[in-house]
């Protein structure tokens, strides 16, 4: 299993956030997630809104930390990447 998460720098709700990741299906991420205690309603679109912190024990869980560009390279690369305006693939 190999997630990802982006430093918390995504200012919002009086907070710093990350995006949690997996290139590998969300089915993955989902299972990751729930394994850190994060909530269903954390998820939007294509990944997962992780407060600042929360962001050590995505680490030490295992998430593996990237730059932003890598994390929607990454997602765009697997095919997973479901932008803003968009309609979720079939």
């Amino acid at each position: 299993m190999t997630v990802y998460i982006d430093p918390p720098t995504w200012p919002g709700h009086g907070r710093l956030w990350s995006h949690l990741v997996s290139d590998v299906s969300f089915e993955e991420l989902h299972a990751f997630a729930a394994s850190i205690g994060c909530p269903p309603r954390a998820f939007e679109r294509d990944h997962y809104d992780v407060p600042e912190a929360h962001y050590a024990d995505a680490v030490r869980a295992g998430a593996r930390e990237v730059g932003s560009k890598e994390i929607v390279r990454r997602l765009t690369d697997a095919g997973l990447r479901r932008p803003k305006g968009r309609p979720a693939p079939g």
